[in-house]
């Protein structure tokens, strides 16, 4: 299936410059969601992950259903305030501003092997903060997992050492 059919193109969103490309079509259809999610638990069918790990909110909608494919836990990665546990938080850059970023001081168990799945791989910088988060609980990040890669952004040079798939790339 050719992810990129599925996927808007929305100029000019959420500012000036931007070129966003929208997932909500590959959500919307039970095809496009059911190949995209089996693609990525294809890929970490071998990496002996124990949880998927997601950023709000992109990341739940892809997270999730990867995790039910796998059989495995979920931990949610969410702005601040939004967990009613105690929480680790991280600062990062974004392609067009910054932010900060938490998780359940729980969420991941000592020595445990992380998948973190994602919508979009930009700049790299919040997948780095979710990554520090991972491993300031002790997890090892197995690997990094996109629906879109925007390519020219250079996120996979933030990124070195990690494993990364993204299932569909774009140059700006």
């Amino acid at each position: 299936m050719d992810l990129r059919k599925k996927i808007r193109i929305v100029e000019n969103f959420p500012i000036e410059g931007i070129s966003f490309k929208d997932v909500t079509p590959i959500l919307k259809d039970p095809k496009a969601m059911k190949h995209t999610t089996k693609e990525i638990a294809k890929y970490l069918e071998d990496k002996n992950v124990d949880v998927v790990v997601g950023p709000e909110a992109r990341g739940f909608l892809f997270g999730v259903p990867v995790a039910h494919e796998l059989d495995i836990g979920f931990v949610p990665v969410r702005k601040p305030g939004k967990l009613p546990y105690k929480t680790f938080s991280v600062d990062y850059a974004l392609e067009y501003g910054s932010d900060s970023l938490e998780i359940h001081s729980d969420g991941i168990e000592k020595g445990q092997n992380v998948a973190i799945v994602d919508d979009l791989l930009a700049t790299g910088g919040t997948v780095l903060g979710v990554s520090k988060l991972v491993e300031k609980l002790g997890g090892h990040v197995s690997a990094l997992n996109f629906v879109i890669e925007l390519t020219e952004l250079k996120g996979r040079d933030k990124l070195k050492g990690y494993d990364i798939q993204s299932l569909v790339k774009y140059d700006l």
